[in-house]
């Protein structure tokens, strides 16, 4: 390999100036956003505004709802992969009718995991709307088509598609979420549960 040929090297085997750039911006951005794991409820609020932002540019614009219609299924899809657990039950399932209990000292009890934990779902739904944003800037997206029929074939696919999925938590007794679940405090509780 002669001297200059690896990814981002000038002729002289320093960095060029364009792969400083992008480098530095790439850190900047995951600072942000190491920044704003802790702050659940603002992130929401912050993607839920875009989303209204959004959703009030294409009733103006009266157009791009081929566009929205992509970006309400990707989001669909992101919500069912939040709700789905890491490891299909169904998978993992043997010739018995259900998930049984550990039976063997060397199993045990795994809790609830996510397919896609909450801050990458919040991460691929922002950047999801404001692809779909800056969509509505090109002509090119905007496709006419009948509105209704997509807002109808949505609706269609979304109760479909959740039936299933609460089908498939009840066969398999999940709850992908933590509220009312037990939860222990620790030494200055001596053990007492409490539901929340």
């Amino acid at each position: 390999m002669s001297e200059g040929d690896s990814v981002g090297e000038s002729v002289h085997g320093k960095p060029s100036v364009v792969y400083r750039f992008f480098t530095r911006l790439g850190q900047i951005y995951q600072s942000w956003l190491d920044k704003s794991t802790p702050y659940t409820a603002v992130r929401w609020v912050v993607t839920l505004g875009l989303s209204f932002i959004y959703m009030i540019r294409v009733y103006l614009l009266q157009g791009w709802y081929i566009v929205t219609y992509a970006l309400g299924i990707y989001h669909l899809n992101l919500f069912i992969a939040f709700l789905s657990p890491k490891v299909d039950p169904s998978l993992m399932e043997d010739s018995d009718d259900g998930p049984s209990l550990p039976t063997k000292q060397n199993e045990e009890f795994r809790p609830f995991i996510r397919r896609l934990p909450e801050f990458k779902f919040w991460h691929a739904a922002t950047k999801g709307i404001l692809v779909a944003m800056v969509c509505t800037f090109f002509d090119a997206f905007n496709v006419p088509v009948f509105w209704p029929i997509l807002v109808m074939y949505f609706i269609m696919l979304f109760c479909i598609t959740m039936k299933r999925q609460i089908k498939h938590m009840i066969k398999y007794r999940y709850i992908p979420f933590t509220h009312g679940k037990r939860r222990y405090r620790g030494k200055d509780d001596a053990g007492k549960a409490f539901a929340s």
